[in-house]
């Protein structure tokens, strides 16, 4: 028997990458796991990859908040409350200040910070007692990689949420957490690198080269590395499981040492 058992889980951002491996592992631990995403077909798959007697995908936008009322709205109507809460859906892109727009700065923020502030807003009602709600920020949130001030700010933001609705909620017995990934081999991080160029930060011959940007990533981890999606899946587990039931406003990071040592 999993250590979700019987539990009912949410996952934005769950089409690939982090979000993807995060609702196959929270699957194989038992829960039914409701995921969503902009992207239909990509959700469609991902039923497929975890099972579908496991998930349930409802297609939206975490920053349209009416995506939002139909995704709980599905799991009001599975009767079984709301156990898990894996706030994961992220935009980002690369952009200097004086290259910041209205249309950059209001969809990393809209995504990263509303999406996540109304997904567990939203939540709220149906979270049962002990529930356990796991924010997404970054190690980018620390360290001031240039042309993605705005990505850090939206992050750093969510850390901050995660210490003051842990101090709100624990009332309830709601453990509110956040985990910080360092650099993580996802088709986001490939999307991210192809901006690069654009921005000014690497050299317009190899801004098309994903390869390139993650091995300089890579240079900066002490494992030599960029991460594997399944790897933050384990750390999102053990937040969502009983195994943490000491764990409250943390932050636990998953970077390969890249903002430890």
């Amino acid at each position: 028997m999993g250590q979700l058992e019987g539990r009912t889980a949410v996952v934005t951002g769950a089409s690939a990458g982090i979000g993807l491996a995060t609702a196959v592992r929270l699957a194989a631990e038992g829960a039914h796991v409701f995921i969503t995403g902009r992207r239909k077909a990509e959700l469609d798959a991902a039923v497929e990859t975890i099972g579908p007697d496991a998930a349930t995908a409802v297609a939206g936008d975490v920053a349209d908040l009416d995506d939002l009322d139909r995704l709980y709205d599905a799991v009001r109507a599975r009767g079984r409350g709301l156990d898990v809460v894996f706030a994961n859906a992220a935009a980002a892109s690369f952009a200097t200040l004086e290259q910041i727009t209205e249309e950059h700065f209001d969809r990393t923020f809209g995504v990263n910070v509303r999406g996540t502030v109304f997904t567990v807003r939203k939540a709220l009602p149906l979270l049962n007692d002990g529930a356990s709600v796991i924010l997404m920020s970054s190690v980018r949130a620390d360290d001031g990689v240039e042309a993605f001030g705005t990505y850090a700010a939206s992050k750093a933001a969510i850390r901050s949420y995660a210490r003051t609705w842990a101090n709100e909620l624990k009332g309830r017995n709601i453990r509110v957490n956040a985990i910080s990934p360092g650099t993580i081999d996802t088709p986001g991080l490939d999307a991210v690198a192809d901006t690069s160029g654009a921005s000014g930060t690497s050299d317009a011959s190899d801004a098309s080269d994903a390869s390139v940007i993650k091995s300089r990533f890579a240079a900066g981890v002490p494992l030599g590395r960029i991460g594997r999606p399944e790897e933050v899946a384990n750390a999102v587990a053990f937040l969502a499981s009983g195994e943490s039931s000491f764990f409250l406003g943390a932050n636990l990071y998953v970077d390969g040492g890249e903002n430890q040592i």
